[in-house]
């Protein structure tokens, strides 16, 4: 059995621990990168997709009661209309 010469094994810890260096590198580069780009969003004053998709729904939502009340407004004025009719006729 032949032992292995400290070199390698230097070489091993050296490459280990530069790794994890670079991992630790990676994860600061992305939050630094994450943030620039919040900031650039906020001064462009743009919105998050979260927030975009809840307004929609809410516009949409209104859309179908505001259409569900011309109906109505549409369908009380027709009845009005006739009553005024029959009274016209009657007077």
């Amino acid at each position: 059995m032949t032992d292995r010469p400290k070199f390698f094994d230097d070489l091993a810890g050296v490459a280990g621990g530069a790794l994890s260096a670079l991992a630790g590198l990676r994860e600061e580069l992305s939050a630094l990168v994450r943030a620039r780009v919040e900031e650039a969003m906020r001064k462009l004053d743009l919105v998050k997709r979260e927030e975009f998709e809840a307004m929609a729904e809410l516009a949409q939502r209104a859309k179908i009661q505001v259409e569900a009340l011309e109906a109505r407004v549409a369908k009380l004025e027709l009845q009005g209309l006739s009553g005024d009719a029959d009274d016209e006729t009657a007077g």
